[in-house]
């Protein structure tokens, strides 16, 4: 699962961090949550992978969104 995390910055914005590396920086926290869903939920559309958005919170990590594969349903047979 390719994991998307919010981080808190020292000076009170958030970033977005793919795979450790910041893909967007100095936003407050609202848009910076509304951004990492719409980033995981069109990558999971295109690749079809399972994408989560994940923040931290005070005693352990908040999972804010997931987006898994869709199941696939056993094909019956026709007779």
């Amino acid at each position: 699962m390719v994991i998307y995390s919010l981080d808190p910055a020292s000076d009170g914005s958030w970033n977005i961090r793919r795979a450790g590396t910041v893909l967007f920086s100095q936003l407050r926290l609202g848009p910076a949550i509304q951004l990492a869903r719409e980033v995981a939920r069109d990558e999971h559309l295109r690749s079809g992978r399972s994408i989560g958005v994940e923040m931290p919170g005070p005693a352990s990590t908040i999972r804010l969104a997931q987006y898994a594969r869709p199941c696939v349903a056993p094909q019956s047979a026709v007779a």
